[in-house]
């Protein structure tokens, strides 16, 4: 509002030192200096002791870098959780942990040493233990580094005990849960074909795969029949140059060959294809022709698979025969109908060997070349070569040309499984491995059932990790790695039992409380075990097991080492939440473990949120240049940007992030700070306990905007309980621009600004402001932590509040009872409204007037409606903010400038210039100019206040 001189000084402006503009460096620097210099996190939970639990178990990340936008949106989240929880009263502790072991910090030392060569040579003149405490030297660096910026994002927590995996406490309760498994069963050791990343040089989970395309080779191969079954003899008719077909994209799995299998309910085509007869599966023969360029087929006759059983072909290079066997892994959607079989190379081909007792060839080593076993094409590698002569897909094939075994060749792109740690394909290579039994004692149907009970957000997550239980293979457990805990067993020399229970396991748990993991490393096997520990061979020379437990394993096992370890802490966790590839690794993890021991899950509901993109829809990646990263968007806007990013987002599915979408954010931050901020500097003089307006007293239009607020808070309120950030940002967005800014408070200036400072009318407005801004500040503070924290500094000392707005309590609305007739007017009037200014607006363009105050409004309006705008005839000129405002019934023949309402039936509207002196104080159109004698240019109001505040003026003079 104007301030023309002489009256400037007796205008209530507002008056706050709550700036415009933040400054994110400064001020939040100095909020988390005041957070933990005030201990606040203990204090939260001060409060709340002996209050209803709420436990959100903190999933490990690793720590081994600076902490990615994915890391912020995870923490972020999870922050905004629990800030609500101890808002609203529950015992609440945050112990946030880091997943210390594994591959990714075991390579990134490798790579800090100088490469593989010079690390073997350390491990080789100073033991593993000394490996392994570089390992750990580098782990606790990153953990260090990811606490302080978890920190700097504003997220509260027991950040000075924190869980981490390479704890001794914990690594013990590991080894405690793998011997309670070993004990109920689940715990085996086999020769089964497993994923195997021959660059990372370990076994790998189901977990750690990540699908992407890969080009393989494509190609069809003759299995040439040396015995006939007696059903296909008949239709041979001793023809000696006929085969079987198969198709493959893995030609290097031929060696290790040892049997075709064919589905026992199929029809296979022994057809005619220029000299040679082929066998395929009948609906598989145009596919097979098209691709092989073959031209047309003379079928000599059909069997079933079922037929066939009995025939032995010879392998295509090998010299040595294969059966034919059967099985259910036989499909027709790709390939031939034929699949050949090598149980070391697949787990299909692997169950279909136990069934036939088929040999295991694996002459493959671990890093991916070939042995001795694969004979003429030892030293050949399997992955990707620049040198064509070392490649085994080439040699093989060029092999089978010769041999004439080769049908035909071609390239094929599909989904294939990669390393999820160096991206690489992996491999099938069967070897010696620890494992947890999913089907044991039922693990995968009780799973399965605990997934029924358990509440997921968004409810597709149930159906999600239900599909992966089905179809989940047993769990691979053992690592060939060094940087981990070990696998606890030992091996007897003498009859080669393996132990994992009983004092074996204690043992182990003895020797790590007191020295770690790394001890048992250092140690040998009777150095750990008690004197007189013998086998049931009465064998007393045990070999201890040298692989280290999956990671998966150890973090899934944090709901028994940490919920279930910490005082404070409950079991089940009331929420897990992570990123949505969590249903295939840590939530099931998790929930396989639990299940297993305790017979549910370990967590009540399961949030999960989806992974940051651009704005294109893209992955983030270096290459493409489309990184954003947590800790420039702070430098650059403050904590607070990003953090109202994640709640402005419906992170269920994928987050967008860009540069420009961060300064869309920053822009919607804007308006809500300066909301607040008007809020805060128009209270400078109010006290609630000395001017607060009792409800009743309240003038009507204010009893509107508590209505309002009551409704947004109700609304707030359902969407945290509901996890619906995204809500909550847009609930505050519209409250603030549209309700508060575009109305209420543009409504309220003129009271606030020219009313009497202490009328009723004043701090009738004020008291509902106080509610606005208290109630925005704690629905707020969940995400927009630092500038709450930094607006509670300014407020006045009078308002009495406790320190940190973390203190707070939540509002509820339950305390603010909705006036149904209150609200059915005032939403009436501002549609009345919208239609006005709609031709203010237009008076305004066509230069009729210069502000809304030089505004004469009439209404015309009919029946009902005319009825309604008398009985608040009134509210209006406020509501409008025009000088005048009058309501008359319509009349027989309008005036031309009056126009109908677009929205409103029975309504017209007109807009003059309005007629008449101009306020010197206020600018309102009055005809009560003058009617105070010592103030001629003012309007009755103003005069009044004016005289007021002279004669108070001069009261507080003090005396010569």
């Amino acid at each position: 509002m104007p301030n023309p001189s002489p009256y400037k000084g007796t205008i209530e402006l507002p008056k706050t030192l709550f700036p415009i503009k933040n400054v994110p460096d400064k001020v939040e620097s100095a909020i988390l200096g005041d957070w933990e210099r005030e201990r606040i996190y203990q204090q939260i939970l001060v409060k709340n002791e002996g209050n209803a639990k709420f436990i959100l178990h903190d999933g490990p990340p690793y720590p081994n870098g600076n902490i990615h936008l994915g890391h912020a949106l995870n923490k972020i989240l999870k922050d905004i959780i629990l800030k609500v929880k101890w808002m609203s009263g529950f015992y609440a502790p945050f112990v946030p942990g880091w997943d210390c072991h594994g591959l990714p910090i075991e390579s990134q030392t490798i790579k800090d040493m100088g490469g593989g060569e010079k690390a073997r040579n350390f491990v080789a003149e100073n033991g593993k233990a000394a490996f392994r405490q570089e390992c750990a030297k580098y782990a606790l660096k990153y953990v260090d580094l990811q606490r302080d910026q978890f920190k700097r994002l504003g997220v509260l927590g027991d950040w000075a005990n924190p869980y981490l995996t390479l704890d001794k406490a914990f690594e013990v309760q590991a080894i405690a849960l793998f011997g309670q498994l070993a004990e109920k069963g689940y715990i085996f050791r086999s020769r089964k074909p497993i994923h195997w990343c021959i660059h990372c040089e370990t076994a790998l989970a189901e977990a750690e795969l990540e699908y992407e395309d890969h080009t393989s080779p494509s190609v069809y191969v003759r299995f040439n029949i040396a015995k006939p079954s007696e059903k296909l003899e008949k239709i041979l008719k001793g023809s000696k140059d006929a085969s079987i077909v198969i198709w493959t994209t893995t030609p290097w799995t031929l060696p290790a060959n040892v049997a075709v299998a064919l589905h026992p309910d199929h029809t296979y085509a022994v057809a005619r294809v220029g000299s040679k007869i082929i066998i395929v599966a009948e609906k598989r023969m145009d596919s097979l022709s098209q691709d092989a360029s073959l031209g047309t087929f003379e079928v000599l006759g059909t069997v079933r698979g079922s037929e066939i059983e009995s025939t032995v072909l010879s392998h295509p290079f090998a010299g040595r025969e294969v059966p034919v066997v059967l099985g259910d892994l036989v499909t027709l959607d790709q390939g031939t109908g034929a699949v050949h079989i090598a149980p070391g190379h697949g787990m299909e081909d692997y169950v279909v060997g136990l069934k036939y007792q088929l040999p295991i060839i694996m002459p493959v080593n671990e890093k991916g070349f070939f042995t001795a076993e694969g004979g003429e094409f030892e030293g050949k590698y399997v992955g990707k070569l620049k040198d064509p002569a070392r490649d085994a897909n080439v040699a093989i094939l060029e092999r089978m040309r010769k041999d004439g075994t080769l049908l035909s060749e071609g390239k094929i792109s599909h989904s294939y499984p990669h390393c999820w740690r160096c991206r690489n394909p992996v491999i099938f290579r069967a070897t010696e491995q620890w494992f947890v039994s999913v089907d044991h004692a039922s693990l995968r149907n009780k799973a399965l059932d605990a997934v029924v009970t358990t509440k997921w957000y968004p409810a597709w997550g149930e159906k999600r990790i239900h599909s992966m239980l089905q179809s989940r293979p047993d769990w691979c457990l053992s690592r060939q790695r060094s940087w981990g805990i070990p696998v606890p067993a030992f091996y007897c020399e003498k009859c080669g039992t393996v132990h994992t229970t009983g004092i074996f396991n204690e043992a182990i748990q003895k020797i790590v409380a007191a020295e770690g993991a790394d001890g048992y490393f250092q140690k040998e096997a009777t150095e750990i075990l008690p004197p007189g520990t013998s086998c049931s061979c009465g064998g007393t020379r045990f070999k201890k097991e040298e692989d280290i437990l999956d990671v998966w394993f150890e973090s899934g096992s944090t709901h028994f080492g940490v919920l279930r370890g910490r005082d404070g802490l409950k079991w089940p966790a009331d929420l897990y939440l992570e990123g949505s590839d969590q249903h295939r690794g840590w939530f099931q993890t998790s929930l396989l473990t639990s299940v297993a021991l305790f017979g549910r899950a370990p967590y009540a509901s399961v949030l999960t949120h989806g992974f940051t993109v651009d704005e294109a829809g893209k992955k983030m990646s270096k290459s493409l240049g489309n990184v954003v990263d947590p800790q420039q968007v702070i430098k650059e806007h403050g904590a607070d940007v990003l953090r109202l990013w994640v709640a402005s987002t419906d992170f269920r599915g994928d987050v967008a992030a860009s540069p420009a979408i961060m300064k869309h954010v920053k822009e919607a931050y804007g308006k809500i700070r300066n909301t607040c901020r008007f809020l805060v500097g128009n209270l400078n003089d109010f006290d609630p306990d000395r001017d607060a307006v009792s409800r009743s007293d309240l003038t009507e239009i204010d009893r509107f905007a508590l209505l309002q607020l009551a409704r947004v808070t109700d609304r707030i309120r359902r969407a945290y309980e509901g996890y619906e950030f995204h809500v909550v940002f847009h609930a505050v967005n519209e409250f603030c621009t549209n309700d508060l800014s575009a109305f209420y408070l543009d409504v309220a200036k003129d009271r606030l600004y020219c009313d009497g400072k202490s009328s009723l009318s004043r701090r009738s407005v004020q008291t509902v402001m106080y509610q606005c801004l208290l109630h925005l500040m704690t629905l707020l503070a969940p995400f927009l932590s630092f500038t709450m924290e930094e607006l509670r500094k300014m407020l006045p000392v009078s308002f009495s509040l406790p320190h940190s707005v973390f203190l707070w309590d939540m509002p509820s609305r339950d305390n603010m009872p909705i006036d149904k007739k209150i609200e059915e007017r005032w939403e009436a009037i501002l549609r009345i409204r919208e239609e006005v200014y709609r031709l203010v607006e237009r008076a305004r363009a066509d230069k009729i007037i210069g502000s809304s105050l030089e505004a004469a409004v009439t209404l015309y309006g009919e029946g009902e409606v005319y009825e309604f705008l008398k009985s608040v005839e009134s509210f209006l000129p406020t509501s409008f903010i025009t000088s005048r405002v009058n309501v008359e019934k319509k009349k027989i023949k309008l005036p031309a400038s009056a126009v109908p309402a677009e929205r409103m039936q029975f309504l017209w509207i007109e807009v003059n210039r309005v007629a008449g002196e101009r306020c010197e104080r206020c600018w309102i159109y009055a005809d009560t100019i003058g009617t105070v004698a010592k103030h001629p240019t003012l309007c009755a109001r103003c005069g009044q206040v004016v005289e007021k505040w002279y004669n108070l003026a001069v009261s507080a003079e003090p005396e010569n």
